[in-house]
């Protein structure tokens, strides 16, 4: 399993079950990776769209992996909100 993508804050069990059915294993994996389309591709390997507030968390790590410090995740939602209202209809 997934460890090291532990080490991240809003990184548990689950989450990093979700990096590795991508093939996202490592830290330095995640450096210079576009976190929505980290997403994406986690739920289409899981067949459906998973929750969004799990974008939060990918934004979270992706930031940790470039040196940026811990934040929780839910730090993350307003730019969520405001990147998916800007991608999707």
């Amino acid at each position: 399993m997934s460890s090291e993508l532990s080490e991240l804050a809003n990184v548990g069990p689950a989450v990093a079950a979700y990096f590795d059915r991508i093939g996202v294993t490592a830290i330095a994996q995640l450096r210079g990776q576009d976190p929505v389309e980290l997403y994406e591709r986690m739920s289409a390997a899981h067949g459906r769209r998973l929750d969004p507030c799990l974008l939060d968390t990918v934004m979270s790590a992706v930031d940790q992996a470039e040196g940026k410090p811990a934040r929780p995740w839910w730090h993350y939602t307003p730019d969520r909100k405001r990147l998916l209202a800007g991608t999707r209809p």
